[in-house]
Formats: C-alpha cells, structure tokens, sequence
C-alpha cells in the first residue's frame, strides 16, 4: 500500500505460500511420498496396484513405477518422484530406498525446524553428514571381482528378491549374470564397461516362466516372410540388408509408353531379369537367412525360398544394428556388397510356432545378447520384465565398479551410529543437524522389521548391539527376525545403488527445506481461484 494506492505484485491466479507453512507443506508432501512405496521395501514388502484411467493394470512393488504412474500434482512431491526416477535410471535399483530416506530426512528437518534451527544450518549439517557417509561407504565396501561369479549371483539374487518371480529366482539370476558378463567390455587392468542396450529383454505371453532362456543373439518380432520357406536354418550365415530386394520408384516423375504387347513383355522380363539378379547376389553369398530393413518383392521371395534360405522384412533398424552387434556381421546397402566377411553367424535361426517371433541363436563371441521371458499373463511377464531390468543393472554396477555392501539394514545402522559420534566432533547447532541426518537412516531397518512382522524397536535395538560389539556386517534376517552377519548370508547390493540413493536423497532434503515461499500459478484464465 503507497498512499492509499494498492501496489500488486503477482497475478490474481498466483496461489503463494510463505515461511513455515511453505516448509511444512514440502514437508508433508515427502512424507506422503515416502509412505505410498514405504510397505513395499524389502523381501517382504507388499505390493501396489495401480490402475490408469484407461483401465489398464499395473500391479509391482518397484517404487520407481509406482511413483511413476501416480498423478502427483504438488511441486515438492514432484522432487521426490523425481529422485526415484533418477536413481532408476542412473543404477537401476534402490528406488524405495531413496524415496523412505527422503521422507525420515524430511521428517527429522521438520524436528529442527520446529526447535527453531535455521534451514541454512539444517542444509549445511546434511551436506556435512552426507560427505561423511560417502567416505564411510567406501570403507565398509567389500570388493568384487568379474570372475566372482557367486558374488555376483548374490547381488542379482539381492536385488529381484520380493518380487513376483520367487519360483524362478535362481534360473533367472544364473541367466542375466551370464548376460551382463557376455557383454562386458575391458577397459584396462582388471576394469571393465557394459551397455545396458547391449542386453535386451524380449517377452513372450503363453508359457511358463520357467522356460526364460538367454539368447546369444537376437530375437525379432518378425516371422518368415515366404511359407515356402525353412522353419529352421543351421549353421545360419546372415545377410544383413538395409536396402530393399525390390525394384523401388523412381525419384523423379517418369511415364513409359507401351505401344505393343512385346514391350508388355520385354518389360515384364527385365524386372523379373533384375529382381533374379538381386536374389542371386544373395545366393551367392553364401548366405542362408537375410534380414532385410525393407520390403523384399514376391519374385525375390520366391527366388529365395527355393534355395532354402529364410528371410525376414520390414526388420527394425534399432533390431538391425542389434543383430550385426549379437551376429558380428556388417550391415550392406547393396546384395553385391555381400560376401564371407560381411556376413552376421550363428548355430541356428528358427520361427517360434504360433507365434510373431524369429531366433537366432549360438553365435560364437556376441556383443550383444537376448533374455527371452516367458509368462502365462501380460502383468505377469511386466513384473518378470522390472525384476530382470534391476538384476542386470545392479551386476552391471558391481562389475564397472568393482565393489558391493551388504543388505538388511546393516549398512543403515552402521552408519548411524558411526555419523552420530562424527557429529560429537564437530559442535554447534551444525551437530544437531548431523544428528538429525545419522537418525533418518534409522527408518530402513525399522521398515524392514515393520514390512515382515516384527517388533521395530526390538529388532532396531539388537541392530545396534550387534554393530555397537563390533559386528558391521549384522544385519536383519527378514524370514527369521535373527540379527545375522549380512556377508555369509549372501544379502549383498553394489556400492554405487547406495551411494546414488544417499547422495539424491539427501540433496533433494536439502533443496527443499531451503524453500520458505512458494508461488504456484494456477491453471485457467487470469483470476481463477
């Protein structure tokens, strides 16, 4: 107000909120979050279902898809939705990890704040305790090497526990090991790098689970473009060609004048002439199957299929460059540029019966591999799909990095209690804070105790006995309720999933708690309220 005159500042649609109600309100957002996936960490975590307004179903305990398909509207509880989707896509797993941790975070600040403790200090005493728990990380890791084949079967087994695919657990762990390690490539000495898109998951409704099998080499949603056609080539030599076998238009307006049925005829002769040409090339490579990123004209088809070679069109050019990867083979633009060098290999292709699907399989040293899900339901086989996604990224991270920790709560616990005496040390309000951060990594044992029927506090204290008597490996045994060394239990995840979820958690708190105003503009023309 200026003599009199009223001064406005912001639209009339701008809903602003200021000061500890801004606070509270990202507050109660987190921990609304946290507590939609909170049931679902752990082995016996439950499970969520979600349904669209189109009626399609989801039903998973991963916390990454579950935020994901919830219509979350508040900006603060866009953040945390935001940390889930981060640490899925940087490490594949620890999703419901980092989302619990930003809510006994958020909860711990909401503590201070009301002891009026100033945010910047609360910021600065998480930041503080966030750098110490890094540097405890490192010292707690164990290492793990790419030939450790067990340890790395623990990790995946770790990682796809609690899931629906309990029946298959073992096969499915042994397969997407063998996966991961196929495709890694050595960097130096004992180092090594793996892409992701170098395995690829296909699935398959109408079989049992227990038949997921893992392809060196490639499956295409494609079958055989002929029935003339084999079913199954041996000793597949694969021709792999981004151009058409077909005569293709023109790229300039033409028009030909036929005045005779000669020239019908001789015309017609030529285009058969050249599109034999075009299928003799092929034969004369040596190869038996052609994948083609085009069309291939009928005559080509039959050419082919009297030679006994099986080809594919219209093949995907995401699946082209993923079959001369799997196949070692060199992708041509012309059937002349075919020959022994450039040809993909493998022990065989063969057409699953009754179904849209073509496999080739057994080749020699493949970059790039296949795991083929089988499943008798569509929800089924999406879970199936998640939990082979988070083994694969989980070994992945354990074989880049060489390094894993141990599960159960036991990492949570140590470092609570190693964080709290690092708080003694530094003093000050800023040791409040630090506190606060060492107490919020309680909520993962207590959360684990909690999902599988136990007394929280009974368990959180022997937890802290165990590893207060020296035990940094004891952790909850979540079938039993005993307090166990984690290490020979084999309940171990990589070093990176728990330094991700720790590091996104933690700047997300501490981004929010900062926040004393917000100024949210409403949808609609100017003035609605």
């Amino acid at each position: 107000m200026l003599a009199g005159q009223p001064i406005i500042i912001l639209r009339e649609n701008v809903e602003r909120t200021r000061g500890f109600e801004a606070q509270r309100s990202n507050i109660m957002a987190a921990k609304a979050i946290a507590a939609a996936v909170r049931t679902t960490l752990g082995p016996r975590g439950m499970d969520k279902m979600l349904v669209s307004s189109s009626g399609d179903v989801v039903i998973t305990n991963d916390g990454a898809t579950i935020l994901h398909e919830m219509s979350v509207q508040h900006p603060g509880a866009k953040l945390v939705v935001e940390v889930a989707e981060t640490q899925d896509g940087e490490v594949g797993d620890g999703t419901t990890t980092a989302t619990v941790l930003v809510g006994s975070l958020m909860e711990e600040a909401e503590r201070l704040l009301a002891q009026e403790v100033h945010p910047t200090i609360i910021a600065n005493g998480y930041q503080l305790g966030m750098e110490k728990a890094l540097l405890l990380l490192d010292d707690l890791a164990i290492t793990v090497g790419f030939g450790d084949r067990d340890d790395l079967l623990k990790i995946a087994d770790t990682a796809m526990t609690g899931k629906s695919i309990e029946a298959v657990k073992d096969k499915i762990s042994g397969i997407v090991v063998d996966a991961v390690r196929q495709v890694a490539t050595e960097t130096g000495k004992g180092t090594y790098i793996v892409d992701e898109d170098d395995v690829k998951i296909k699935m398959q409704v109408g079989d049992s689970m227990h038949d997921a099998e893992l392809i060196r080499g490639i499956v295409i949603d494609k079958k055989r473009v002929f029935e003339q056609m084999p079913t199954k080539v041996t000793d597949a030599k694969v021709a792999l060609l981004a151009l058409p076998l077909e005569i293709t238009k023109t790229q300039v307006k033409s028009k030909i004048k036929i005045t005779s049925s000669d020239q019908m005829k001789a015309f017609s002769e030529q285009e058969r002439a050249s599109l034999r040409k075009l299928a003799d090339q092929v034969v004369a490579s040596g190869a038996n199957v052609v994948l083609c990123q085009k069309g291939i004209a009928d005559a080509v088809q039959y050419y082919l299929a009297k030679h006994g070679i099986y080809a594919i069109e219209d093949v995907k050019e995401e699946d082209m460059k993923f079959a001369a990867k799997a196949l070692c083979g060199t992708i041509v633009n012309k059937p002349e540029e075919l020959n022994a060098a450039t040809l993909g290999h493998a022990e065989a292709t063969r057409e699953v019966p009754d179904a849209d699907l073509t496999i080739i399989s057994g080749c020699d040293n493949p970059k790039a591999v296949t795991i083929l899900l089988r499943g008798t339901s569509q929800l089924l086989l999406d879970e199936l799909e998640r939990a082979v996604y988070d083994g694969c990224r989980v070994v992945q991270d354990a074989i880049e990095d060489g390094k894993f920790v141990v599960g159960g709560g036991s990492v949570e616990t140590e470092l609570q209690l190693r964080i709290r005496d690092y708080a003694a040390t530094v003093g000050g309000r800023v040791q409040l804070a630090i506190e606060a951060f060492a107490n919020a990594f309680e909520v993962i044992p207590k959360t684990l105790a909690e999902n599988s029927g136990f007394d929280t506090i009974d368990k959180v204290v022997a937890l802290r006995k165990a590893h207060a008597d020296g035990a940094k490996h004891a952790g909850l045994n979540v079938y039993t309720g005993e307090v166990v060394d984690m290490r020979e239990a084999g309940v171990i995840e990589p070093l990176r999933v728990k330094t991700q979820a720790i590091k996104s958690a933690t700047e997300t708190t501490m981004l929010l708690v900062r926040v004393d105003d917000m100024m949210v503009t409403q949808s609609g023309r100017p003035g609605a309220q």
